[in-house]
């Protein structure tokens, strides 16, 4: 009966008993979970396999963000995403032009100079302009590689802090909620 076990290899033992620790400690959840659910105290089996299971997450937790960090930053610097920033600016130009455009003519400080010859000439150029310098910006490989390398420097703080286990002091607070504005009728106020 215990042949089966000498024939295993070191990798396959160790597969073997990690399956059954994990194996066992989600059995042991499940189980004390229906005991607590029934109203009977949890066994002390599977308080311990619980913890352990706990311990177990805790240990793999910080190389396994590591990893995952190392393959996102890898990644990253394959992209090519000012480009593809770009493009969609050139699929929905039409939309953005007009959204240009309404936001300009809503906004309190032009209603002055709204009021002159050629005021919607002037938006629709001047929009027009800033549309196709980004644009041209945007599609540019130097600020692909101004861009590649922000997040690659960001990445590599993310790792240091995870290393470090520096956000682990961090205390965070609820965010704060987001007023919503409703928006602001201009044409009662002439």
């Amino acid at each position: 009966m215990g042949q089966w076990l000498e024939d295993l290899s070191t990798l396959q033992v160790l597969l073997l008993v990690a399956g059954l620790v994990i194996g066992g400690s989600i059995a042991a959840a499940l189980v004390g979970a229906l005991f607590v659910r029934v109203g009977m105290r949890r066994p002390w089996v599977v308080d311990r396999a619980g913890r352990l299971a706990f311990r177990l997450i805790e240990l793999v937790k910080r190389p396994l963000t590591i990893v995952v960090l190392d393959e996102v930053a890898a990644v990253i610097q394959t992209g090519h995403y000012t480009k593809n920033i770009s493009d969609a600016l050139l699929e929905n130009h039409d939309e953005l032009k007009a959204l240009v455009a309404e936001k300009v003519r809503a906004d309190p400080n032009a209603r002055i100079v709204s009021r002159l010859p050629g005021y919607d000439t002037i938006v629709s150029e001047a929009s027009e302009t800033v549309m196709r310098v980004l644009i041209d910006m945007l599609s540019d490989p130097r600020m692909d590689e101004l861009v590649s390398d922000l997040l690659r420097n960001n990445l590599e703080q993310i790792k240091i802090a995870v290393r470090e286990r520096a956000h682990e002091n961090v205390v965070t607070k609820p965010a704060d909620p987001i007023p919503a504005t409703a928006p602001v009728d201009l044409s009662r106020r002439r």
